[in-house]
């Protein structure tokens, strides 16, 4: 048993050591599709966290902008909206249709219209945010393609220097340039697919704030109506 842990360990050394020494025949190249993987990686982390319901639509707060409105209190539940330590997706968007609501001489008859304009402008915020992981699943196969030009300039070099131990130089712009395209996109097949579960989560999360907003603001126009 002894002996197969430590075959073990051994035995995942070497991959470790295969997988850095395969970045490394990538060359500068290879290192900056690492850092961008680095990059990426975090900022999937990120995007897992911030675009969910409870991010983005808190239970309690819905909760308790209904018991306000159903209520009448529209003040305070504007007040609620605005205060920085209830910062959401879902209270951005009903501040602006609440302050139009109460300042305006038409705002009964402007807010649905107040409040699809502030829903698109979060929802355009938001698929703003996974840019930056849509464009580095775009540029990391060019990058690729970068390395293996210049492995390939760097193999068609060795072939016309003389003197040189040719077999084995040309053996390493060869890898140099299958490996940086191998990096590439292995980088980009996962943030390509990312991108777009990232973009259709923020398309479904938004069409349920639609709902839960529209249902908020039905207290407002019953209010209304009984006036």
């Amino acid at each position: 048993m002894h002996i197969f842990t430590v075959n073990f360990f051994i035995a995942q050394a070497d991959t470790t050591e295969s997988w850095w020494s395969t970045i490394e025949k990538g060359g500068t190249v290879g290192y900056i599709i690492l850092s961008l993987s680095l990059i990426a990686c975090s900022l999937a982390i990120m995007h897992f966290v911030q675009i969910r319901r409870s991010a983005l639509l808190p239970e309690e707060q819905l909760a308790t902008l209904e018991t306000m409105l159903a209520n009448g209190r529209t003040q305070e539940a504007l007040e609620y909206c605005v205060d920085p330590s209830n910062d959401t997706y879902l209270t951005r968007i009903l501040a602006t249709g609440l302050l139009r609501y109460q300042r305006s001489a038409f705002g009964p008859f402007e807010l649905k219209s107040s409040l699809e304009e502030a829903g698109e402008e979060q929802t355009s915020r938001l698929f703003r945010s996974t840019d930056a992981i849509g464009l580095i699943g775009t540029i990391a196969p060019l990058l690729g393609l970068l390395g293996t030009v210049l492995g390939m300039v760097g193999a068609f070099k060795t072939l016309g220097t003389e003197g040189a131990n040719t077999n084995a130089a040309l053996a390493g712009n060869i890898s140099e340039a299958l490996v940086t395209t191998m990096l590439g996109l292995v980088l980009a097949i996962p943030c390509v697919a990312l991108f777009s579960f990232f973009r259709n989560r923020i398309e479904g999360l938004s069409s349920e704030a639609s709902s839960e907003i529209e249902r908020l603001v039905l207290h407002l126009e019953e209010a209304q109506g009984t006036k």
